[in-house]
């Protein structure tokens, strides 16, 4: 370890650890509370002098792919994403628990209990555990970083991809970093076995019995890990469990001494059984501490809760929802609990986000808002994951959908075919690439009568600005796909251009088929950044 250490956030250790663990390749895909691991690569000055490739891909589905294929090169790679991302991963993910690795590989996925910037909470562990590879949940900012190095040595050593998994408050808080020593980067070579990437049903057969059969291997690792740990404890009444973070949480509140009870530290998946059933034995009851969903806690309640007295989120220690934290923890462990006064609204009153001043997406909600929620009513826009999702909220009030990426194309497209007009899409370029494109394509197959909105601001906007596969193309995409170029209509979205916006948005919405209108405007963040850059120069 260096003597030096680097003040970090969470997401840049394990940027760094990748780095200094000689890796080739990123892929990732902007998504809070992930997109910071990729952006540091990106600034990196030792990136650039390798060529570490650090490009942003379409979505998190190519990502996992490219990732895929440089294991199968033999070089050291990562994939990045928050976790409903790895639900557009989903496919690659699973199927690649079968096929294995050649180089190492680390799935990273960074969770967001409490959904702050996010549709659900869903916990990584479970869709982890479901394709039966190795996980490593860290504690710590320089568990983070020394968990990449680790998760590629068991990669290669099992030939096995590895979910690395984080939540938010890891992922953005910060922590001094010691370094370990800059490896150089793998020599390319091919697998031993050429058809060990082909998932025909023959060949995938043997290749899942051989992923059943790793996984006491896998235990076994988890067992002797570094990062698990049994401490004992003089007070046996109550054992904890304390997974990743949660273990931070709890070792928070036992600052002037240990814990009083035996506690396993549970930080390398799947769970050592060893350690947890020596603690199960010892104690008289268990308390569960982990962030996200009560998947330990329910594995060890088993079907019918006989054997063991478990606590956690299902039996109310805990809540059921949003982050843990050292309060909640000690609360759980009946320890005092000192909590400040409410601060009043007249005081500090809660702002709804809403659109930064000047951004086009005003302007382009002011002409769908005149047309279609004035005439035909409510209840008729179906939005998608972006900035212009606060269209949502007061004073436009304008979109009554956004579930996931590409659903505002499916979602109006289902309502068109069931008789809804006008069926109205809003999406936004860097969402229409990642994944609305296919949408469209049904329903230019079909000419479903719906007029769909593509709001160009040539750039991630709602993740900090990062560059969009979109950029200069989304009028020769969607003519490649196949709409009639008489309705693929664009405009500058300016209040100027007001009236000319709401001809078109009315005489789209009179056409019968796919109509595909594409308000351009650059996003007000991004014009001031290059502004400022400009004149630095």
């Amino acid at each position: 370890m260096n003597d030096k250490k680097k003040l970090l956030l969470g997401d840049e250790a394990i940027a760094q650890a990748g780095i200094d663990a000689g890796i080739s390749g990123f892929y990732g895909y902007p998504g809070t509370p992930s997109t910071e691991i990729m952006e540091y690569v990106q600034r990196d000055s030792v990136a650039k002098e390798r060529g570490i490739h650090s490009l942003w891909s379409a979505n998190e589905k190519t990502a996992a792919e490219a990732a895929l294929g440089m294991s199968y090169a033999g070089k050291r790679t990562m994939s990045t994403m928050k976790h409903v991302g790895l639900n557009v991963a989903m496919d690659s993910f699973v199927n690649s628990g079968i096929t294995g690795a050649n180089g190492g590989i680390i799935v990273t996925v960074a969770d967001d209990p409490s959904m702050h910037s996010s549709q659900d909470e869903q916990d990584s562990r479970i869709l982890g555990d479901f394709t039966m590879i190795p996980m490593l949940e860290p504690s710590s900012q320089q568990e983070a970083y020394d968990m990449v190095f680790h998760g590629f040595e068991l990669s290669e050593k099992y030939k096995t991809p590895i979910m690395l998994r984080l939540t938010t408050r890891l992922a953005h808080s910060r922590a001094g970093i010691a370094q370990r020593p800059i490896l150089a980067e793998n020599e390319g070579s091919l697998p031993e076995d050429k058809r060990q990437f082909v998932l025909l049903p023959g060949i995938a057969r043997k290749r899942y019995k051989m992923l059943i059969e790793s996984q006491k291997l896998f235990l076994e690792e988890s067992e002797k890990s570094p990062f698990n740990s049994y401490t004992d404890g003089a007070d046996k009444s109550l054992g904890i469990i304390a997974c990743g973070l949660a273990y931070n949480y709890l070792m928070e509140n036992f600052q002037d001494g240990g814990c009083p009870y035996p506690v396993v530290k549970l930080t390398q998946y799947p769970a050592p059984t060893g350690m947890i059933k020596k603690l199960v034995e010892n104690t008289e009851k268990v308390l569960v501490l982990e962030e996200g969903m009560p998947m330990i806690e329910r594995s060890l309640r088993g079907m019918l809760d006989r054997d063991v007295k478990v606590l956690g989120r299902m039996s109310g220690e805990l809540p059921r929802d949003g982050e843990l934290n050292p309060m909640l923890v000690r609360k759980s462990l009946n320890m005092d609990v000192v909590l400040g006064a409410d601060i009043p609204e007249t005081v500090v009153k809660g702002r709804p986000p809403a659109f930064c001043m000047g951004c086009g997406h005003i302007d382009a909600y002011n002409g769908i808002n005149q047309v279609i929620k004035d005439q035909y009513g409510d209840g008729h826009v179906f939005g998608d994951i972006g900035c212009y999702t606060l269209a949502a909220l007061p004073p436009f009030e304008s979109i009554n959908s956004c579930v996931d990426m590409g659903a505002s194309i499916t979602m109006a497209k289902g309502a068109a075919d069931a008789g809804l007009f006008p069926a109205v899409g809003i999406i936004g370029d860097s969402t229409f690439t990642h994944s609305g494109m296919t949408g469209l394509l049904d329903a230019v197959s079909e000419n479903t009568n719906m007029v769909i909105f593509i709001l160009d601001n040539s750039t991630t906007g709602m993740t900090g600005g990062q560059d969009s596969k979109a950029f200069g193309k989304v009028q020769q995409l969607v003519a490649g796909l196949g709409v009639d170029p008489d309705h693929i209509r664009t405009i500058i979205a300016l209040k100027k251009n007001h009236e000319e916006f709401v001809k078109i948005i009315q005489e789209e919405v009179d056409y019968n088929g796919v109509s595909v209108i594409i308000p351009t405007r650059e996003c007000v963040q991004t014009m001031m950044r290059r502004n400022k850059s400009k004149l630095k120069k």
